[in-house]
């Protein structure tokens, strides 16, 4: 288990940003991990009226179930690393670990584990390398047979000194900023159009 404070800043890319970026960075396919997020939530979006989120992250070597949650910065989260075939037995059965510290976390909220289904999922294909300014994702993720979109990710330790340094690299990028909802909300809206 552990559980780290998230601060990042992103925006979404058009396809031709995206590119000339890669190449900038001069990323290859082999430097790419594909993922897989499934995300959770209850019938009634407690999860989400609570501005939390829950996913299992399938990984090609292991898996991980994260609970984000809000904080006064960024956003804590409690993660717990699986093996491929407990994420599997988990997803077929919409359930996430019992007796572990994403529970606990979720019991805190008065969210029952017993409560929880699967409400989507994605699949990304992200490259992620360390830069001056923190911790550089270029994501290229998919919903569904239809949705697709690109993104960069700046995960940074300080949110003051973080939000200069991604204004900042957006203008060494020549990259406009467009707002980027997270990944739960733009995967449950493009499988729903």
């Amino acid at each position: 288990m552990s559980q780290s404070t998230e601060i990042e800043f992103k925006t979404m890319l058009n396809a031709s940003d995206f590119k000339r970026i890669m190449t900038y960075y001069h990323v290859t396919s082999a430097d790419i991990v594909e993922q897989t997020n499934c995300y959770f939530d209850t019938v009634d979006a407690k999860l989400k009226k609570a501005h939390t989120g829950l996913r299992i992250r399938l990984l090609p070597e292991y898996a991980e179930v994260t609970l984000k949650t809000p904080q006064k910065e960024g956003l804590l989260e409690t993660t717990e690393r699986l093996t491929p075939a407990e994420a599997k037995k988990y997803l077929t059965l919409q359930q996430i670990p019992k007796n572990g510290p994403v529970e606990k976390k979720l019991a805190t909220l008065n969210i029952a584990i017993t409560d929880l289904h699967m409400i989507s999922q994605l699949t990304t294909k992200r490259a992620e390398f360390s830069i001056a300014a923190g911790l550089l994702a270029l994501d290229e993720s998919f919903y569904g047979s239809t949705g697709h979109d690109f993104e960069l990710e700046l995960e940074v330790k300080d949110a003051k000194t973080g939000k200069a340094a991604f204004a900042q690299l957006l203008k060494e990028l020549a990259v406009s900023y467009v707002p980027a909802e997270n990944k739960i909300s733009r995967s449950l809206k493009k499988m729903q159009s």
